[in-house]
């Protein structure tokens, strides 16, 4: 079709549209499948300059739109793209496509521990690590054009959230933002922030699965579908069958209680109690089931690193091998390559061959506590469907892209640190989201194993639901103070803190509470006129009735009383209360009765009402009081000191709290810039320490034993006060030292309304200080009860901590970390994939 019937006003216009997107055509002309219209629409608002938030499920290809972002970057002669991952093993993945894509030259990695070719046009890093470049102004950031951040809904992530907010209020205001997510629920509402605080966004949202997925539910021996197929899943309709099954259990029931075996739990509304009791198949016989209906390659998603590794005993115990003489061939040249810098010694530990026999069998297990090495041979043989059935906790629903024909839920609950918990809709969503193969599955398939006590309607209700709502865990610490206080002052500080996230939602729950009060207030109103009296103040005859009302409910027909002489005083108080009333005007008021029913109910209003008024005051302006008492903490240690204001004769001018928006300018001192550089949940405690030279006398080994006291978490059955076996010499006085200081931050937090925190633990002391030593591996594991990934994973963190002392501290500090690290960058600790 020609421009010629148009107008000049439509040629004009169609031209331009072309033009626009031209640069999107090419870019299709070199992929292997058409764009899907979200993807269109996304590389489009790229295109033309705007920024974009894309949620869609996983495995939708939202990534397309991030590789569009480089593939234009790499147009330009000079314009940089920075693609950031939540986690180090996505980074690893990303950086390994973008080689293949534009060549190592090209591209860079930068992980904390892993730092190639930093000053490449694409780096790919993890998200802290851009936060970290941020606040040094670092001079990579010139001629950055686009910021990819993968996983965007991390941002909700209590521990590791807040990180997403800094880069997004931080970068340059000229840089594109690329924000990819899961689906969530408040998607426009995210964009809409995203919108206030960087410019044109533009919302992409699509819920359609790139594979449409089939849900069944296993019953005993039986696979049947979970929703009627004459209905949509969205209709909740339960398939008969399953109803006939199960005998019934969706009659309602108890949905509080519902026992199950094993230890009482509070059960989710998805468990009713009632119902025949069903024999579960067993994991071997799901996994020859599911062969023979040709439903492999499976995730089981397992809650519980254990019951992964007892999982894939059982299955490996019953005989079962999934794979050919060739593929068996294949998966161990693939796992001798990836553990090829590991000790034979460390192999054995490691239980190496075990491993390697259920590889070769096609099985294997996935979760946090497996080595590093270990998880990325089992991520590249599942995607390259060598490996048939990988029993994996959820955090491989939130990792690396390992998607299956079909995914085994076998409980609909997991232990979250404290309890057994339903898991929720949004969860659901994310673990069913591995469920079918995009290009390659015409579906996917979710089976849910039946277990006693479950409710087919509420399963069902579960299953349909996509609620994921996303919300800010951003709030502001010590290093985050004196960085922006650094580049922008005080007070500009708290304007920006008040753009975060956290206080956009904030603001929006209290438009939404300021409603309901105004209309709780006219409801109110309304009240209060029905209970006027014309004899006197019905809101004071009422006081006195309530008065009564408590008096007499506290004295307890048959229970104990105190004394005698305190029942004589409460029944003479109760007397006095009556003669008050009896004399009161409104007591003869032939209308009492009626009005006294208005003023109850005008009393729970008001009280209501004044809830809802805290909540108010407590939600307005709520992050940039956090930040003041942050700096307060601060001020009152010396990091930042006060530029107290002058009047026109010099003469300093008194401040207080109380003058409330007149605050004096603050800057930072010299022990604030040593925090600058200073990076974790214990970052204050770690800066007190480095000023007090509590650490000034360890040896290297000694050091990394305090870096691991103040880095680890311990597991909540890690009781406090538990007793723990430490390192001899100079590390035992700097522990006590170490634990005063945090004794007396605590208190000083806690003073100015801040959460303090737990007291450091030294339960993976000695441990490290014999790795640091040079001890063996099975000796230090021995030492520590520890898995192999957990030792490797909290390695890294001393490591990461030992090099910010190195940046951060003088001599001799300095040194020691500098040396304690080198020490702990061996064998296991040491691997690491580029």
């Amino acid at each position: 079709m020609t421009d010629t019937g148009l107008t000049p006003a439509a040629r004009f216009a169609a031209a331009r549209a072309r033009a626009r997107s031209r640069n999107l055509e090419l870019f299709r002309t070199e992929l292997r499948f058409d764009l899907d219209p979200f993807q269109m629409a996304s590389c489009l608002a790229l295109d033309e300059g705007r920024s974009v938030l894309v949620a869609a499920p996983t495995g939708a290809g939202k990534t397309v739109v991030a590789e569009f972002a480089v593939w234009l970057a790499m147009r330009s002669p000079t314009a940089k793209v920075f693609y950031t991952t939540p986690i180090k093993a996505l980074s690893n993945q990303k950086y390994g496509e973008l080689v293949d894509a534009y060549g190592e030259s090209e591209v860079g990695l930068l992980t904390g521990d892993t730092n190639v070719n930093p000053r490449a046009r694409v780096v790919v890093m993890t998200t802290e690590v851009l936060r970290n470049m941020i606040y040094a102004e670092s001079d990579l950031l010139d001629d950055l054009a686009y910021v990819v951040l993968d996983e965007v809904h991390y941002l909700a992530d209590r521990f590791r959230g807040p990180v997403w907010e800094e880069v997004i209020l931080h970068l340059p205001s000229e840089v594109r933002l690329v924000s990819l997510s899961a689906t969530v629920s408040n998607a426009e509402e995210f964009g809409d922030w995203l919108q206030a605080v960087r410019g044109d966004t533009d919302v992409i949202v699509s819920e359609e699965r790139p594979v449409p997925l089939e849900q069944h539910v296993l019953v005993g021996p039986k696979l049947v579908d979970l929703f009627d197929s004459s209905g949509a899943a969205a209709t909740n309709r339960v398939n008969p069958e399953l109803m006939r099954l199960v005998g019934g259990a969706s009659r309602g029931g108890d949905r509080n209680g519902g026992r199950g075996r094993g230890r009482g739990r509070g059960r989710g509304p998805a468990y009713d109690h009632r119902g025949p009791r069903q024999e579960r198949m067993h994991r071997e016989g799901i996994v020859h089931m599911l062969d023979e209906r040709r439903l492999l390659p499976a995730i089981f998603f397992v809650f519980s690193r254990n019951g992964c590794d007892q999982g894939v005993r059982q299955v490996l115990r019953s005989g079962i091998s999934l794979t050919t003489a060739a593929e068996r061939r294949e998966i161990r040249e693939t796992a001798e390559y990836h553990c090829r810098t590991l000790l034979d010694e460390d192999l054995a530990v490691l239980g190496y061959w075990e491993w390697l026999e259920g590889l070769e069998r096609g099985v294997a297990a996935h979760h946090a506590g497996l080595l590093p090495a270990f998880k990325e041979v089992v991520e590249d043989l599942f995607q390259r469907k060598l490996l048939k059935v990988v029993l994996a906790t959820e955090t491989l629903a939130l990792g690396v892209n390992m998607p299956a024909r079909t995914v085994v839920l076998e409980k609909l609950e997991k232990f979250n640190g404290e309890a057994r918990v339903p898991i929720t809709p949004g969860e659901y969503t994310q673990l069913t989201g591995r469920a079918g193969r995009r290009g390659i599955d015409v579906e996917g398939h979710a089976v849910i194993q039946w277990t006693d006590g479950l409710e087919p309607q509420a399963v069902a209700s579960l299953a349909s639901r996509r609620t994921y709502p996303l919300n800010s865990a951003f709030k502001p610490t010590y290093n985050m103070a004196v960085n922006l206080i650094e580049q922008f002052g005080r007070e500009r500080t708290r304007e920006v803190l008040e753009t975060s996230f956290a206080q956009f939602q904030a603001d929006r729950s209290v438009v939404d509470l300021a409603r309901k009060a105004r209309s709780q207030q006219e409801s109110l109103d309304g009240y209060r006129r029905s209970m006027e009296c014309h004899l006197g103040d019905f809101t004071e005859y009422a006081a006195l009735r309530r008065e009564l009302s408590d008096l007499e409910r506290s004295t307890i027909p048959g229970g104990r009383e105190s004394s005698h002489g305190a029942r004589q005083e409460r029944q003479a108080a109760i007397s006095e209360v009556r003669r008050r009333m009896q004399r009161h005007p409104c007591h003869a008021c032939p209308d009492r009765e009626a009005h006294a029913r208005w003023a109850e109910r005008w009393y729970r209003l008001s009280r209501s009402t004044d809830k809802l008024l805290a909540q108010i005051r407590s939600r307005t302006g709520a992050v940039a009081i956090v930040f003041d008492r942050v700096t307060d903490v601060l001020l009152a240690l010396g990091y930042l000191t006060r530029d107290a204001p002058e009047d026109v004769d010099g003469v300093p001018v008194p401040t207080s709290e109380s003058a409330g928006a007149r605050r004096d300018e603050v800057r930072v001192a010299a022990g604030g810039r040593r925090l600058q550089r200073i990076y974790g949940d214990r970052d204050l405690l770690v800066a007190e320490c480095i000023e007090a030279h509590v650490w000034d006398e360890l040896t290297p080994a000694q050091l990394a034993a305090m870096a691991a006291t103040i880095v680890y978490e311990p597991r909540r059955e890690d009781a406090p006060g538990t007793e723990h076996a430490l390192p001899r010499g100079a590390f035992r006085p700097a522990l006590d030292e170490t634990l005063t200081i945090w004794a007396r931050l605590d208190d000083l937090e806690r003073d100015h309304r801040l959460a303090g925190s737990m007291p450091p633990t030294p339960a993976i002391a000695l441990g490290v200080f014999r790795w640091a030593s040079g001890s063996s591996l099975d000796d230090v594991l021995r030492t520590l009860d520890l898995a192999a990934g957990d030792f490797v994973r909290w390695s890294k963190q001393v490591i990461d901590l030992l090099d910010q002392l190195r940046n951060a501290a003088d001599a001799p500090l300095s040194r020691t970390a500098s040396r304690a690290a080198d020490a702990m960058r061996r064998g296991i600790v040491a691997y690491a994939t580029v």
